[in-house]
């Protein structure tokens, strides 16, 4: 076996998404976020945690591309991003999927989005099939989505987004709408997703059990001061064994401890 080359071994530690120093307002000029630093590592899951309307989905939305920060920084894969990345692909609560579309057609919609790579038809077969099968849905391909429950519909949004091979997954809580055992049957598959595809991914989520379950870094968001925007207030690195169901001591230590901090967060000045 060859020994991995310098080169090879610093590709692997530059992060997948670096954003630096990034802050946020709306027109009226209330702050939502400032000075916010985050990255994430190749194949890596962040948690992204916080209460609601402290603006972990404008921060993840600043990073895709999808809306401009007012100051700071975003690369993607090394190189500065002014716009979504083609080798990024967004999941959110809805699946949206189009109703006159099956399974396939909507699967490959996603390679039909401004910026990506021209495919063969035989390509994008491959990438439709191979999403499809990932997720599950093989043998469901010609069904629509008014035939699919909830969990399924949003398999095929996961589909969707792995036919474009991302190096980075952004989800914007995209297991909230389902029930408790879909739910979970979903987290371990964004796990299992991971490993499979090679991708990371960054998944805002209000829920501290889904942090802790599928991340294997949780950064929480909030306001310390309700006067000021929010920031990053404290991170927190998962080394709890996989699957984490067998590790319920460590898991209900460390659901404790980011518990607290929320509360501490959320107390009157």
């Amino acid at each position: 076996m060859t020994a991995p080359t310098a080169t090879t071994a610093a590709a692997a530690t530059v992060p997948v998404l670096n954003g630096q120093a990034l802050s946020f307002s709306y027109g009226d000029g209330q702050p939502i976020f400032e000075e916010v630093s985050l990255s994430v590592r190749p194949r890596e899951i962040v948690a992204l945690l916080g209460g609601s309307g402290c603006g972990k989905s404008t921060l993840l939305r600043a990073l895709s591309g999808l809306t401009r920060s007012h100051s700071g920084t975003v690369e993607f894969l090394g190189a500065k991003q002014t716009r979504p990345h083609p080798r990024a692909a967004l999941v959110f609560q809805q699946p949206s999927l189009l109703p006159w579309r099956n399974v396939a057609a909507n699967v490959a919609f996603g390679l039909d989005f401004k910026h990506q790579p021209t495919l063969s038809k035989e390509e994008r077969q491959a990438r439709v099939r191979h999403a499809i099968a990932s997720v599950g849905l093989a043998g469901r391909e010609h069904k629509y989505p008014a035939q699919l429950s909830g969990g399924m519909a949003q398999r095929v949004a996961l589909a969707r987004a792995l036919a474009r091979e991302p190096a980075l997954l952004f989800a914007d809580e995209p297991f909230a709408a389902l029930d408790a055992i879909t739910r979970s049957e979903m987290q371990m598959l964004l796990v299992d997703l991971v490993q499979q595809w090679n991708a990371a991914v960054l998944l805002v989520t209000h829920d501290i059990d889904e942090a802790i379950v599928v991340a294997d870094r949780i950064v929480l968001m909030g306001r310390p001061d309700p006067k000021r925007a929010a920031r990053i207030v404290r991170e927190w690195q998962v080394d709890i064994p996989r699957p984490r169901e067998n590790s319920a001591d460590a898991a209900s230590a460390l659901h404790f401890n980011i518990l607290s901090e929320l509360r501490r967060l959320q107390q009157p000045a």
